[in-house]
């Protein structure tokens, strides 16, 4: 056994030689596109498999109590790194002692020897504890607190950092779970659906797993408590900036998740990117535009530019109409205006608009916003002419089956936040209501092929039923998505809601270009079903970002329902084409 072990240090050390030896030619050489794309994907797996080896070998330290090794032991060591042999491998085998050592613990030996920070060194023996199991005070071992995600972390195919993300999160609800039959229940429930997540969509796992927990850790708090937990907080001057805490109820964040909508929105007047720069003037007192006059500007920002594509939107009553009443309702309509350019095609001219110049960071963005409607004066004027004051619109998914049923999320926002009952009862007495019915008959909101382009109720109905953009783990909000014709109109296609789905800028382009497919499927919302390179698996896939954990998991079953009856030859699915 003493020598097996010692080959594989002996392998590991060589292994260490060739990886340097191949990034210094690599790292340094002028790659074809090819083989820089080899680069880091060995990269990569060389990482996870590191990831990988780090908590076993600080399992294996604590397990073998390799801190209480001897001098001559640590001399060995050096020798062993120094000139790395088969026989001084073995040589190094080392002895442990009980008297005074050079390390208090394990940690310690992890810090001291290895230059671990002592919070890097602690959340690898935690992982330990989860994922490989620990050591109690007699030197037995114990078994992984999480079994579950123990196996997946030892499947060589899994991806071990996810799995870590995954257990450190759980691990951070272990003093909430509580003791008993009961918490352990819990906690194999939240094992299962993080290994459901991890499954179904890598991507947007993070996200339901933090979700997840959050709600263990907020547990069953009464809203008095929560009253009492709210506001903002100044927590003082920090490297030049003064920085506040933000604490507020779901119903409250609901609305500032949509007025960051509104802002981060380009196609609102709220969300002008050069209004926004300007309107940053005050606060900083640098120049928002680089260029010193209209000759030095290039050819997007001259104001003939700004004409063209005034005059290229009047072409879609829609859009034109949208544009002239953002002044009063400030609705996003990022729907009329993509679509109006997604049909350049058609125009004479074949213009498209540009993209907006993205040179403010989002965060920058939102409070150059924020700070424009807290100076506005009485007649809510902001304090910049081209900056308008974002009215954020929150829309609130009802469902009716869960609301009788009692259950936690019956409830949710468009940006996937839970509403307590109460906060739901609140929003029906204050709000304007728009009455949608969805899994219901769309007949009433079927244009078929009286027009090309979406109406605003059927907009809404799309935006309220997916989100945000269709693509697999993609992150963009209904608000800034562009609604798809899935049935191409110059073949015939129809403007109705089962004919529809939203896309990003990126993604819609790319579902033309053939880089995935969306698929039509009866009875449900369109799928998707991306190229073999990228899923070899070739399964159809909902992107669940915007949803709630108990919805995400609802709708990964029902997509893989549905492959498994389209690969059986049960169900009849349409491919779009590009």
């Amino acid at each position: 056994m003493t020598t097996d072990t010692a080959h594989a240090l002996l392998q590991l050390a060589k292994a260490r030689e060739l990886i340097d030896a191949a990034n210094a030619v690599l790292g340094a050489a002028d790659l074809p596109p090819g083989h820089a794309a080899g680069y880091a994907k060995y990269t990569e797996e060389i990482d996870q498999s590191l990831s990988r080896a780090k908590v076993r070998a600080a399992h294996a330290l604590r397990r073998s109590g390799a801190h209480k090794l001897d001098q001559v032991s640590f001399r060995n060591l050096g020798e062993a790194f120094a000139h790395p042999t088969l026989q001084s491998m073995q040589d190094a085998v080392g002895r442990t002692i009980t008297g005074r050592t050079h390390f208090r613990n394990t940690r310690s030996m992890m810090h001291d020897w290895l230059d671990i920070p002592r919070g890097t060194a602690s959340d690898r023996l935690i992982l330990a504890d989860c994922l490989l199991g620990g050591v109690d005070d007699s030197g037995q071992p114990i078994a992984p607190w999480l079994p579950e995600l123990a196996a997946e972390y030892n499947d060589p195919t899994i991806d071990p950092r996810l799995v870590m993300a995954a257990s450190t999160k759980l691990h951070s609800a272990r003093k909430d779970l509580g003791e008993g039959a009961a918490a352990a229940a819990k906690k194999a429930k939240l094992e299962r659906e993080s290994v459901a997540f991890m499954h179904a969509e890598p991507k947007s796992a993070r996200k339901h797993i933090s979700a997840m927990v959050a709600e263990v850790k907020a547990g069953q708090r009464p809203l008095k408590a929560l009253l009492e937990s709210i506001g903002i907080f100044k927590k003082g001057l920090r490297q030049g900036l003064i920085e506040y805490v933000l604490r507020v109820l779901p119903s409250q964040a609901a609305y500032i998740e949509a007025f960051f909508a509104s802002i981060d929105n380009p196609a609102t007047v709220a969300g002008n990117r050069e209004g926004l720069k300007d309107a940053e003037v005050q606060f900083t007192g640098e120049q928002a535009n680089e260029w010193d006059d209209e000759a030095s500007m290039p050819d997007w920002a001259q104001p003939e530019a700004e004409h063209e594509d005034s005059a290229d939107d009047s072409q879609h009553p829609d859009t034109s109409n949208a544009e002239a009443n953002q002044s009063t309702s400030q609705e996003t309509t990022a729907e009329d205006s993509t679509d109006a350019e997604s049909e350049a095609d058609e125009q004479p001219n074949g213009r498209t608009a540009s993209a907006p110049w993205e040179d403010l960071k989002p965060e920058r963005r939102r409070l150059v916003g924020l700070m424009a409607l807290v100076m506005s004066d009485r007649a809510g004027s902001p304090p910049h002419q081209k900056v308008a004051l974002a009215t954020p619109q929150v829309s609130i998914i009802l469902n009716y089956e869960k609301m009788l049923a009692q259950a936690k999320d019956f409830a949710v926002t468009s940006s996937g936040i839970q509403l307590s009952p109460g906060e739901a009862r609140a929003a029906l007495c204050n709000a304007g209501i728009y009455p949608v019915v969805l899994n219901g008959k769309s007949l009433p909101l079927d244009l078929g092929r009286t027009q090309r382009l979406y109406s605003k109720a059927q907009r809404r109905v799309i935006r309220a039923s997916y989100r945000g953009c269709s693509y697999p783990g993609c992150s963009m909000p209904a608000e800034r998505c562009e609604i798809d014709h899935l049935d191409a109109w110059e073949k015939g296609g129809r403007t109705d809601i089962k004919s529809a789905e939203l896309n990003c800028l990126i993604h819609h382009i790319g579902r033309h270009c053939g880089l995935f497919h969306a698929v039509k499927i009866p009875g449900s919302r369109p799928m998707v079903l991306l190229s073999p390179e990228l899923d070899p698996e070739q399964k159809l896939r909902i992107n669940t970002y915007f949803m709630t954990p108990a919805e995400a998991l609802e709708a990964q079953a029902l997509a893989d329902e549905t492959t498994a009856k389209w690969r059986a030859g049960e169900l009849e699915v349409e491919i779009v084409d590009p």
